[in-house]
């Protein structure tokens, strides 16, 4: 059983990992936030349902949307059966393979309808074990966005072949130089963000659909005045199922970084200005 931490005492660990003081006022934490947990899905029969009560034996209050793209294997339907019984989970059935950037989105703007304080995206493939919950949810009293990382000091991966390593390590240098983000690992799904700062983030100019999603929808944040943070992880292999990684799709994905990382090193991506 892993057990409920208290996230008070994780506070201090987390302000090493943050970014520092920036211009956007940070709003106080709500005292008693309501959480939203999304996770997207396209066959994870294997994963799902352990899943879910894992994320509920660390963090009980969470409500749980699960974005399903009409899988084969019955994911949907397994939802469908935990929902009919436990009102902190719901399930979207979509009618077909849409992709990870587009589930997110649909799952901000879920978030930002029902009036949501945080949305915590994560893979339902136990690549993001939930026992990080607790920290990742800490940082956010001193952030807009806490980032669960695999590069920062205590993060780092399990069983990773050398050649996707070594892209992801390239491809995070490439969007801090090109996006002037202060993080270190921008292409990870396993985040936190303060639903009032999605606001902001002018989420309507988001291009990407496939792996560039992360760092494209991280830099409208950023663009938009968040602060950042980011919380030690170790990121797992999956338990169950196939791995999704599509060449073409990675292809489409590092062509889409360049061009936004270009837009704006010559001044084509402007700060968000509130009205």
């Amino acid at each position: 059983m892993v057990p409920s931490v208290p996230l008070a005492t994780l506070e201090p660990l987390v302000s090493a990992f943050s970014e520092p003081e920036s211009a956007r006022p940070l709003v106080p934490p709500p005292t008693d936030p309501r959480l939203l947990v999304s996770i997207a899905t396209y066959n994870e029969a294997g994963n799902i349902a352990g899943l879910i009560a894992e994320i509920h034996k660390v963090v009980p209050h969470a409500d749980v949307l699960v974005i399903d793209d009409n899988s084969p294997d019955g994911t949907g339907g397994i939802v469908a059966q935990i929902a009919a019984t436990d009102p902190r989970v719901r399930l979207m059935s979509r009618p077909g393979k849409l992709g990870l950037g587009t589930a997110t989105l649909a799952a901000m703007r879920y978030a930002m309808a029902q009036n949501y304080d945080y949305l915590l995206n994560m893979d339902a493939d136990f690549s993001h074990p939930p026992r990080y919950l607790p920290g990742i949810l800490a940082g956010m009293a001193a952030n807009d966005v806490m980032i669960g990382s695999r590069y920062v000091r205590g993060g780092g991966t399990e069983n990773w072949p050398f050649a996707r390593r070594a892209i992801s390590f390239t491809v995070n240098r490439v969007v801090k130089f090109l996006f002037g983000m202060p993080v270190k690992d921008a292409s990870g799904a396993f985040r936190c963000y303060r639903v009032s700062m999605l606001r902001d983030a002018d989420l309507d100019r988001v291009k990407s659909r496939g792996y560039s999603f992360q760092q494209e929808v991280l830099f409208r944040c950023h663009k938009a005045g968040a602060k950042l943070g980011e919380f030690p992880i170790l990121f797992e292999n999956r338990r169950a199922g196939a791995s999704k990684v599509n060449r073409k799709e990675a292809i489409r994905s590092i062509s889409m970084i360049f061009y936004i990382g270009f837009r704006n090193v010559f001044g084509l991506e402007p700060a968000k200005r509130k009205a």
